[in-house]
């Protein structure tokens, strides 16, 4: 259960760090880094996989621990700043070298009972629902920028003779 709870906080997490991942990705200073990744070869890669999760996964338990003696917005952003890292860290690195990882035997493996463990996650109507509403939500808050910025692109034309 605990397992289960663990993967659900970071399938919620990626999901709403996706789009930051991908706008860190086209920064020009991972251009060069994206080649040096590239370049190693599949175990030195998997070292370098690694060290996100062994270096980011204690934020988990110590943003626990803020939030169990009292200092809960320390723990929340603890654990939030912790986790957006981590998987964004995670993210890049993996679909920079998904083909030299999947190469290691261990490792595919594991990638492919994580998948089965996502699509069976996926099947509940609960997990459809969530990503309906998540949608929903997306569109809402799009509209409402949308109709925020219209007006003001409205004053800045005028169309009055000087």
């Amino acid at each position: 259960m605990l397992a289960a709870i663990y993967f659900l906080v970071d399938a919620i997490f990626m999901t709403v760090v996706r789009p930051f991942a991908n706008r860190i990705a086209e920064h020009w200073t991972f251009g060069s880094l994206r080649g040096w990744i590239v370049s190693l070869r599949p175990y030195p890669t998997l070292a370098l996989f690694a060290v996100p999760l062994i270096v980011l996964e204690p934020v988990k338990p110590v943003a626990a621990y803020l939030a169990g003696t009292g200092h809960i917005a320390m723990g929340l952003i603890v654990f939030v700043v912790g986790e957006v890292l981590k998987l964004v860290l995670v993210e890049r690195l993996f679909s920079v070298s998904r083909n030299k990882l999947i190469s290691i035997p261990a490792f595919a493996w594991t990638y492919g009972r994580y998948l089965q463990a996502r699509e069976w996650l996926e099947s509940f109507e609960a997990w459809q629902t969530a990503r309906r509403w998540r949608r929903l939500a997306r569109y809402a808050v799009r509209s409402y920028v949308q109709d925020v910025r219209s007006p003001q692109r409205l004053e800045r034309v005028s169309f009055q003779p000087r």
